[in-house]
């Protein structure tokens, strides 16, 4: 309900929100024109125009009187906002949601607020964040796909469109400090080098203050960690640095410093840990600690059940819900060896030591709010994962996540090798496809999987002591993340604008949820009344408490090897009455045919309103898309000097194809050491450097070393260089057409051939994305193990005149070729 008056000038409109007392939304504060003097606006036009000038002006200042422009602050009663989201949490994982994993920080925002056990997400990382902070449908926002399989439709292209302001725009428009800290997988890949442009970074997106990493994953123990547009490196020489620890103290202080300078000014905080996407980084504490409970011993299937029995007997699920069943093509934990059993265990343990760890840092930042006497004026939105739990570590699990981007399955017992070491910085681990389908008990299938609710169920949770009087309930209305920008708008009672920065907006998909915060509401039908998925060809249609979908033509633990069938004619669909089958257990599709096909004719109309076709259910090509990066059309690139941080997709491309590295150095009296060029690290990659040696023995000796996804090392070495010019080439000629070939690398100095080695393989698709091609020192890891070991950031310590690189044509296929 809005009331509207007029006072000096200003609309002023009364906001009655469900459940909230009546909250101004338009007021003047202090004397107009003062240096004190505020005032919010109504929104329609962000920024809004300048005010007329209210003071005097005569010839002479003595005789003139001064005007300031008010400041613009949010409505009265407006709160602070803390929205947590972390990464790739299947449903059943914490405890909060019949999970055996401790997360008190999540039961502390249950206890004293609601669970959401209907709450859903896209089923992958950069679409579910583009519509949470949007408030519209990740195809309509251009991530239809993870921002690295971005493709040339306006569904699928990874960039944002102006129309679609985020929250963060609109409340920094109205006065909010606004701040993102974690993961930043809404850039477009293409995008993140010091070339920009930064429209699309989170300074370009309404966010005044970031602090994390871009892409899909990293290391939290050498992150490609930015502080706002600047690459910075607060691990070096720190080996016990974490980042899901460092974030947590980053938004501590920042906290601290906003109410110290400006305690009245609201915050509106994006906190997005790393946390517990792959790599499985907690410190050796947590693992101790999780391990000494042996929660996994018993197996997934066992795991299952318990998880099961919790979410009963919690309420989290119906007492007529069923367990689905296991699947045919994943094993039974009874059928496993005491080697895979050892090693599966192990992967869990890690894995429920870093939810533990990441949840408990949370609560330390939560606990930060209380502490500086602000959590009664903060709304707390804490959403479990962004999709399903991860099956992308393979049947096996790995030790390194990029073995299975890249297609490769690491034996178990070539993974022992890892075992005392697993969740240290010497691995990028994963566990097993088996432990992500029962962490998303009582559901059917993982991330990836749009179709299912395995993919798309994430526990969610809402407080904010004082609004929500049904503390400790449990709501089961159906939403999505496109419900949350406009319940943040609602609960702050400012407007959705119709411009920002000139571009009309347009309409948010989300519906509010603050109707549900009413203990009479509590069973109230859902507002969301309709939801479509899509992703990598999955589908599903939700509408009325009927869900529609496909099933699954390939398992997402294969990662888009098998080829898939016709888009639209090669899929099954299934049927599902949700208001009596919660988990999507019993398929009515052959019983009620006409019931399916109204649902699968709402699913294209819902399709062609949100930018969804043309439908792609390809996944290998997608990645090997060419897309309009610095690199784009180019075969040569020339470097000098010093150079880091660049993104693999601004880098040279030297997969699946032949390619040239030429140096012209110059060492100094006394020789030199260090990188004279590298892309990738411990976990993949390669380098062209001069050797440290062993205390002063061998030093300067030209080495190019090439790491194969941290499984196999080849090098190729040369003579050590004196003082003076000289120029290093090394050239290879691929074997292709295909993935993954080998080919024979020649190593020549000063014109004289040095080396010439085989390599069996290359690495078929992607170097670490969370690595960069640096020229002049190496950041983060090295590509060396133990052979030519040395310490990041090894910088060279002679002069780089000129670094080429010639490539040839792409050579994956025969065509190409």
């Amino acid at each position: 309900m809005k009331a509207h008056n007029t006072f000096l000038g200003f609309v002023v409109t009364v906001v009655v929100l469900a459940g909230l007392a009546p909250i101004e939304a338009q007021q003047i504060n202090g004397e107009p024109g003062s240096p004190s003097g505020t005032s919010t606006i109504n929104g329609r036009q962000l920024p809004p125009p300048a005010p007329k000038f209210g003071g005097m002006i005569k010839q002479k200042a003595s005789d003139s009187k001064p005007w300031w422009t008010p400041r613009v602050v949010p409505p009265k009663g407006a709160p602070n906002v803390l929205l947590i989201m972390t990464d790739d949490c299947g449903f059943g994982s914490p405890s909060t949601f019949g999970g055996v994993i401790p997360t008190p920080a999540l039961d502390r925002v249950a206890r004293n607020g609601l669970r959401y056990t209907q709450f859903h997400s896209t089923s992958l990382c950069s679409p579910t964040r583009a519509a949470l902070i949007t408030g519209r449908n990740h195809h309509a926002v251009g991530y239809g796909v993870v921002g690295e399989a971005a493709t040339g439709f306006p569904g699928y292209d990874s960039v944002i469109p102006r129309e679609c302001g985020t929250v963060a725009e609109i409340l920094k428009g109205h006065g909010y400090a606004t701040s993102w800290f974690g993961k930043n997988h809404n850039t477009p890949f293409y995008q993140t080098s010091v070339a920009g442009p930064y429209e699309q970074w989170p300074v370009g997106m309404g966010f005044e203050y970031f602090y994390g990493f871009m892409g899909g994953d990293a290391s939290q123990w050498q992150p490609n960690l930015f502080q706002n547009t600047t690459p910075i490196y607060p691990f070096e020489g720190k080996p016990d640095w974490n980042l899901t620890t460092a974030m947590a103290d980053e938004a501590i202080q920042y906290m601290k410093s906003l109410n110290q300078v400006a305690p009245e000014k609201p915050f509106f905080i994006y906190y997005v840990p790393g946390g517990v996407h792959a790599p499985h980084h907690p410190t050796k504490e947590w693992i101790k600690k999780i391990s000494d409970m042996k929660l996994f011993d018993d197996g997934w299937n066992k795991l299952r059940e318990k998880i099961f029995a919790n979410q009963k007997r919690l309420g989290i699920i119906p007492p007529n819900t069923k367990l689905t069943a296991w699947p045919k093509e994943l094993p039974e934990w009874d059928t496993l060896d005491w080697e895979q059993k050892k090693l599966f265990v192990k992967q869990a343990d890690v894995f429920g030591a870093y939810l533990a760890y990441t949840d408990h840092e949370i609560g330390r930042v939560i606990q930060a709010v209380e502490d500086m006497g602000k959590l009664k004026e903060t709304l707390i939105i804490y959403i479990s994962g962004d999709n399903g739990a991860s099956p992308e570590g393979t049947v096996n699990g790995t030790p390194n996540e990029f073995t299975s981007f890249n297609g490769v399955t690491v034996p178990v017992k070539d993974q022992f090798l890892f075992y005392e070491f697993w969740g240290s910085d010497l691995t990028f681990p994963l566990y097993s496809a088996g432990w992500a389908w029962a962490f998303d008990t009582p559901f059917q299938w993982v991330k990836q999987v749009a179709s299912h609710f395995g993919g798309t169920r994430q526990g969610m949770c809402m407080s904010w002591p004082g609004h929500i009087q049904d503390v400790g309930g449990i709501r089961t209305q159906f939403h999505h993340v496109i419900d949350i920008m406009p319940t943040i708008l609602e609960v702050t009672g400012i407007p959705l604008p119709d411009t920002i920065n000139g571009i009309q907006q347009r309409p948010m998909d989300g519906v509010s949820i603050v109707y549900t915060w009413d203990k009479a509401n509590a069973n109230a039908p859902s507002k969301r009344t309709t939801q479509y998925f899509e992703t990598l060809g999955n589908r599903a249609i939700y509408h009325d408490g009927w869900a529609a979908c496909t099933t699954p033509v390939t398992t997402p633990w294969e990662l888009g090897i098998k080829k898939s069938p016709d888009v639209i004619d090669g899929y099954k669909w299934e049927l599902y009455n949700i208001k009596e089958d919660f988990s999507q257990a019993d398929n009515l599709a052959t019983k009620m045919p006409d019931k399916l096909k109204e649902m699968q004719d709402l699913f294209y109309a819902e399709a062609k309103k949100h930018n969804l076709l043309p439908l792609d259910n390809s996944t290998l090509e997608r990645f090997l898309t060419p897309r309009p990066s610095p690199t784009a059309g180019r075969s040569a690139f020339t470097y000098s000097g010093e150079l880091s941080g660049v993104p693999p997709a601004c880098a040279p491309n030297i997969l699946g194809r032949s390619f040239a590295i030429k140096a012209e150095v110059e060492i100094p009296e006394g020789g030199a050491e260090g990188m004279i060029v590298t892309e990738g690290g411990r976990f993949g990659g390669y380098g062209l450097f001069l050797n440290k040696g062993v205390e002063g023995l061998r030093r300067g000796k030209v080495v190019f070393l090439y790491n194969l996804l941290g499984l196999k090392r080849t090098t190729w070495a040369g003579p050590e260089l004196k003082p003076g010019k000289h120029a290093i080439l090394f050239d290879f000629k691929y074997n292709g057409p295909g993935f993954g070939k080998g080919g024979i690398g020649t190593l020549i100095v000063d014109g004289e051939i040095a080396d010439t080695k085989k390599l069996e393989n290359t690495e078929p698709v992607m170097f670490p994305e969370d690595e960069t091609f640096d020229v002049g020192l190496d950041t983060r890891t090295p590509v060396s193990l133990i052979e030519y070991h040395y310490a990041c950031p090894f910088k060279f310590t002679g002069k780089i005149d000129r670094l080429t690189y010639t490539l040839g044509p792409p050579e994956f296929t025969e065509a190409k070729k």
